[in-house]
């Protein structure tokens, strides 16, 4: 997942500061926490605010679960390597 990851920051270019790994480990773990939701789709929300139908998304801004979703990613990014 992580060539995924860099490939995706490479075409949209990202200047990415994050820790591939620890972006790697956040999106697998949300991706199972909020089901039938891929990986990258959690990575192309959380790096370029990238709508995941209309899950994450109503009129432009961020629903209840985006916003959890965001939380959460959050949560397992700082926890990863500890």
């Amino acid at each position: 997942m992580n060539k995924e990851i860099l490939k995706y920051a490479k075409d949209e270019d990202l200047d990415l500061k994050h820790s591939v790994d620890a972006l790697s480990y956040a999106a697998i773990k949300t991706a199972n926490l909020f089901s039938d939701i891929e990986p990258m789709k959690v990575i192309k929300f959380m790096l370029c605010n990238e709508p995941i139908g209309g899950f994450t998304h109503s009129y432009g801004f961020h629903t209840r679960d985006g916003r959890a979703m965001r939380e959460f990613f959050g949560t397992k990014y700082y926890e990863y390597g500890k």
